[in-house]
């Protein structure tokens, strides 16, 4: 057995679902054999895999993933093929709950924009700087709309939310990864989850420009939830599926 396979092996008896690849993305981020235990180590003891290599690949891009800070999912590359699909260069975006800043990120990768991006987490700010540092973008920290410029309200093209909508009795059924890896501000939604998510919904009307579209990421039985609170706020609601993913927007 070489290396390699030995490295599999370890990696599939600690559960790692693809730990071919795992494996392949261990060995090419090492620097040197010590360098490869400690994070085969890390793995092993269940840290993310992403939290190890500092990375995450998403939407087509290498977003800069710090300890402690949300992996971006790749489901959420719906959401992001939905924003560029309805954007223009210059345009006019606003991605809250920002996390690593990969949905902007990824967004910008594919249409020229300025971006601001939000989130209440110093850490998960200070991860977004660097992944948007070479883009027109303004990173703050701050509750949702809190910390945006007065002279973007009602201007907003598009606003893009990855919310937690994980329902609180529900954080401890979540795989360990996230609940003992990942901020628990970027996973409980409260009591059905939609906390975070009818409060920008409530916000977004005065930010939006006309024409403009509200974007978020939710499970399948809050579609209706999230879609009538859309249509309460004065914006009208659309839902898009993809595989397992839903997304509801509000049409300003």
């Amino acid at each position: 057995m070489n290396d390699r396979e030995a490295l599999v092996v370890r990696l599939r008896a600690a559960g790692c679902v693809f730990a071919e690849e795992e494996a392949d993305l261990l060995i090419a981020d090492a620097a040197d054999p010590d360098s490869l235990e400690r994070m085969v180590a890390r793995r092993v003891s269940g840290t993310p895999l992403e939290h190890v290599l500092g990375w995450a690949d998403f939407a087509g891009i290498r977003v800069p993933v710090d300890a402690a800070v949300f992996v971006p999912r790749p489901r959420s590359e719906f959401l992001v093929d939905a924003a560029v699909g309805a954007l223009h260069a210059g345009a006019l975006l606003v991605d809250l709950c920002c996390g690593s800043g990969a949905i902007a990120a990824a967004v910008a990768s594919r249409v020229a924009v300025e971006i601001y991006a939000t989130d209440i987490d110093q850490r998960a700010v200070a991860n977004a700087r660097r992944t948007l540092a070479d883009l027109s973008a303004t990173v703050l920290l701050g509750d949702l709309y809190e910390p945006l410029p007065a002279g973007v309200r009602g201007r907003l093209s598009t606003i893009t939310l990855v919310a937690p909508y994980v329902p609180t009795a529900q954080i401890d059924l979540l795989p360990h990864e996230a609940r003992d890896y990942e901020p628990l501000t970027a996973l409980d939604g409260g009591v059905d989850g939609l906390e975070i998510v009818r409060r920008a919904v409530v916000g977004a009307p005065v930010w939006l420009a006309p024409g403009g579209r509200f974007l978020t990421e939710v499970a399948e039985h809050q579609v209706s939830a999230v879609a009538q609170a859309l249509e309460d706020a004065g914006l009208r609601a659309e839902t898009l599926t993809r595989d397992d993913t839903y997304l509801v927007l509000g049409h300003a």
